[in-house]
């Protein structure tokens, strides 16, 4: 998934990072923008798709998350103008490669 991002030219800052008790999966840097991005993975036989498995509580811990972050430390930095929040999906195939698939601005 990482390495996806860094493929796109997107800056990995951190991952797993902790924000008081509240986790965010990945935060990266893309030209101004910085992105705080919920990841899902599933298998290839799951019920429920990686991406819908983010439901509306989730959604708002990540953001409370990322609004707190960047109170604390990206809203003074040069050069970065606004947050963005995504929604990434790694499915594993019985065949053991991975598809990876990113919404923009999913929320």
């Amino acid at each position: 998934m990482v390495a996806h991002l860094a493929a796109q030219g997107v800056e990995i800052i951190a991952r797993n990072a902790r924000v008081g008790r509240l986790e965010i999966d990945v935060v990266a840097r893309d030209g101004p923008v910085i992105v705080i991005i919920e990841v899902r993975t599933r298998g290839a036989g799951s019920y429920v798709r990686a991406l819908d498995s983010i439901d509306a509580s989730k959604r708002a811990r990540v953001r409370r998350a990322g609004e707190r972050l960047w109170r604390a430390t990206f809203s003074r930095v040069r050069g970065v103008e606004r947050m963005r929040f995504d929604a990434a999906s790694v499915t594993f195939l019985p065949s053991g490669e991975a598809t990876v698939e990113i919404i923009k601005a999913a929320f």
